[in-house]
């Protein structure tokens, strides 16, 4: 993993922009139905970063507020032009980790699902491939991430439980 890696990416109308700095923590592509209804797609790939690593460059975000799966609230984050959806923000992490989605890098290319999840919701004539490791639901981390990227969830899941974020 390398803390040199800068990314940026932005909205349709290209009022938004952000810059990302270093890789992801994870990259999830996730099927279940409320990233359906919320994306009106398929599914979401997003990736995951520490809060501090996304600097939002231009324009002006309004946020909407869903129930998450956990039962904990979803705030996505849009541009405030033409609605884009550029980050999320889930209940467990609160503000600490944004999730960045994927299609609004300038190279969504750039970042690859470290795993599929919430296949067991996904549309039937979607298929996975073998080389991503895919779930029926959620998954443990420990079985697929690599020690890094456990280190830096376990840093956050720290910082929430001293009551930052």
């Amino acid at each position: 993993m390398s803390d040199s890696v800068t990314r940026e990416g932005g909205c349709a109308c290209g009022t938004a922009r952000y810059r990302i700095g270093g890789e992801p923590m994870m990259v999830h592509n996730c099927h279940c139905r409320q990233c359906q209804q919320q994306t009106g797609s398929t599914s979401v790939v997003n990736g995951f970063w520490e809060a501090e690593r996304v600097e939002l460059l231009s324009g002006e975000l309004d946020e909407y507020v869903s129930p998450g799966g956990s039962g904990t609230p979803h705030t996505i984050a849009r541009c405030r032009e033409c609605a884009t959806a550029l980050f999320s923000y889930y209940g467990r992490m609160g503000r600490l980790m944004v999730a960045v989605t994927a299609g609004s890098l300038d190279d969504p290319g750039s970042v690859t699902p470290d795993v599929t999840i919430f296949t067991a919701e996904a549309m039937p004539w979607v298929s996975f491939s073998d080389a991503i490791p895919h779930f029926p639901g959620y998954y443990d981390p420990r079985d697929v991430l690599p020690e890094g990227s456990l280190a830096r969830l376990k840093a956050l899941a720290a910082r929430r439980k001293a009551g930052e974020g």
